[in-house]
């Protein structure tokens, strides 16, 4: 039988997979995705008037890179790793948070997340982890509380 971190560490190396096809998609397709201001307005959820949501394998991802340190909540309507304008975890971040820009395509953003999603219920389905499509708050809330 599998344990339980040799199938983390299997989940980790296919969403960093994912995140390296998604970084070349951006970069590829510049005039479409132009680069982020990181003014970090779009981290302030509420005033910014909109959501990130995130799946299973981010959250696993993201909790693997933190070397030791837990999830941290967010209990707010600011995502708890951007409070001073700068992503502190900014190469590991979301897939929402790579392909939204407030200055990009709005369709090819949602076509991307799209292709993305399929490729997280991939990885789900693969290692038996129930798909959920959740919004950031109560996917970092959950995790940070285990």
């Amino acid at each position: 039988m599998v344990e339980r971190r040799e199938i983390t560490d299997q989940v980790v190396q296919k969403v960093a997979a994912v995140y390296e096809w998604l970084d070349m998609q951006l970069q590829d397709a510049a005039e479409r995705a132009p680069g982020c201001d990181a003014c970090g307005k779009c981290c302030d959820f509420e005033t910014f008037d909109h959501r990130l949501y995130v799946t299973p394998p981010e959250l696993t991802y993201l909790a693997a890179r933190l070397d030791g340190e837990k999830v941290k909540a967010m209990p707010t309507g600011r995502c708890p790793y951007n409070i001073i304008v700068a992503c502190s975890i900014y190469d590991y971040r979301f897939a929402g948070c790579r392909i939204f820009c407030c200055k990009g395509d709005k369709d090819f953003q949602s076509a991307l997340s799209e292709s993305v999603l399929e490729k997280f219920k991939a990885i789900c389905t693969e290692f038996g982890i129930p798909y959920r499509y959740i919004d950031l708050a109560a996917g970092l809330n959950s995790y940070a509380e285990s």
